[in-house]
């Protein structure tokens, strides 16, 4: 089989997932992980959750081939490759999550956006209260709500309208700049609103102050019905100079820029980490991850001084189980929902706009094949696959034969099930891997204390 790594121009390689320092770090620490997870994470992360060890093995096995794979040929000249089957897993893998949000962000923008303009809205809440939502983590959810009803009583006070409705798709997003836990909403809300007969108003200037006071008091609210706080600390977080309640919709999209909202769309649903900052792993497993801007970050090796003003860095050097710890907190639990869907996008609206276009409508049938000559929703979906997002990323067609430049086409599936097939054909094919065994858990684990660090050379390297 002819290897496509040797072929001159721009040709699809397939992707090496153990070449990642990332997935050395975690199959070499991870056991080392979940051992001293209770004595030395579990008061500052919360308790253990058996998701995080069930995503992180599935991780581990995303594009290894050993796991069953597509077997894809030219019909022409007989080239072949394997594709290597995905973990499909959220918020560990960067691999999965990069092709989820570019599903989602087709979709949206085919089937759910409407062609108005659009705008970005970030909620952002003070510090005091995020810790909250690590320990209490079905209070997420709910974030995204609250953020809709703030946008939509505003938006219905400034157009005069009380029945018009925003469009809005909203996510929650846990993690920050350097991966610490910053519970915050990313929303994709329509610039302005949808009447009763779905007419669109522009709402140009919306009183962002009044909406910051309203989301303050709707989250107030949420953790006082949860029993979090009492009224005494809201009472005292009201008379701060600076709330720590903060709202952004600077960024606006405008209504033929689909290609703008694909990309706001990916933006929020994107990986809690990025493998691009993590511009080193050292022998020790110690990862040093920069940010794209520099960070109020805290030393406490400099003293006390310097330790409450903070120091501005746009990096932050982790232990290996530190930054396992910080990237885990991050996976969600099973079932839960991370895109949410409100106003003129919700569910319900959605489907009653569709049963109006469906009444009194003959809708052409194909006599070959039995379906809409338009396109349906399982068209789309179905022509979205793995070839087509390859192709949107990198610009480069993998099913395009790199000899011949025939069209080559997936001819079959080994799967799991198949052990001895599996291994038959890629020792073959000269493809075979050893297992590499992880190591056996440490009875003890001995913390080292990060040494004194040359600032001055990070700053040249970071920035």
């Amino acid at each position: 089989m002819p290897d496509m790594n040797t072929c001159a121009g721009k040709v699809y390689r397939t992707r090496d997932p153990e070449a990642s320092p990332f997935f050395a770090l975690v199959r070499d620490y991870l056991n080392a992980f979940e051992q001293v997870y209770p004595e030395r994470f579990q008061k500052q992360y919360g308790l253990w959750r058996p998701v995080m060890r069930d995503s992180i093995d599935k991780f581990l096995k995303c594009g290894d081939l050993k796991e069953g794979f597509a077997r894809v040929r030219c019909p022409e000249c007989g080239t072949e490759f394997f594709v290597a089957f995905s973990c499909r897993q959220r918020c560990c893998c960067p691999s999965c999550d990069q092709k989820r949000s570019l599903l989602l962000g087709h979709r949206l923008t085919d089937e759910i956006f409407a062609d108005v303009p659009h705008r970005q809205w970030v909620f952002t809440m003070p510090k005091r209260l995020r810790i909250l939502f690590r320990y209490d983590r079905q209070l997420l959810g709910a974030l995204c709500r609250l953020a809709y009803e703030s946008i939509c009583e505003v938006m219905q006070q400034e157009s005069g309208d009380k029945d018009a409705v925003p469009g809005m798709i909203g996510a929650t997003q846990t993690f920050g700049n350097l991966a610490h836990w910053h519970p915050h909403v990313h929303a994709i809300v329509s610039d302005g609103v949808f009447d009763k007969d779905d007419h669109f108003v522009i709402v140009p200037d919306v009183d962002l102050s009044r909406c910051v006071l309203l989301w303050r008091k709707k989250v107030f609210d949420l953790l006082l019905r949860e029993e979090k706080i009492t009224q005494e600390v809201v009472d005292s977080m009201c008379q701060w100079s600076h709330s720590g309640f903060s709202i952004d919709n600077s960024v606006r999209i405008e209504a033929d820029d689909q290609v703008g909202l694909q990309r706001l769309t990916g933006y929020i649903i994107r990986c809690p980490f990025s493998l691009a900052r993590m511009i080193k792993v050292t022998e020790d497993g110690k990862v040093i991850y920069r940010t794209g801007k520099s960070t109020c970050l805290r030393f406490p090796e400099h003293g006390d001084e310097q330790l409450k003003a903070g120091t501005l860095r746009n990096f932050q050097v982790f232990e290996p189980l530190e930054f396992l710890a910080e990237v885990t907190q991050h996976i969600p639990e099973k079932g839960q929902h991370q895109i949410h869907y409100f106003g003129f996008y919700s569910n319900k609206q959605r489907g009653m706009r569709n049963k109006k276009k469906d009444v009194g409508e003959d809708k052409p049938i194909c006599s070959e094949c039995e379906v809409d000559e338009k396109d349906s929703e399982y068209a789309k979906k179905r022509r979205m696959t793995w070839a087509a997002l390859i192709k949107s990323v990198y610009e480069v067609d993998p099913l395009e034969c790199p000899n011949c430049g025939g069209r080559m086409k997936i001819i079959s599936f080994i799967e799991k099930c198949q052990p001895v097939v599996i291994e038959k054909i890629l020792r073959h094919c000269g493809m075979w891997k050893e297992t590499v065994q992880r190591s056996p858990p440490q009875k003890e684990l001995t913390v080292i204390k990060e040494p004194s660090l040359d600032y001055e050379f990070f700053d040249r390297v970071c920035i």
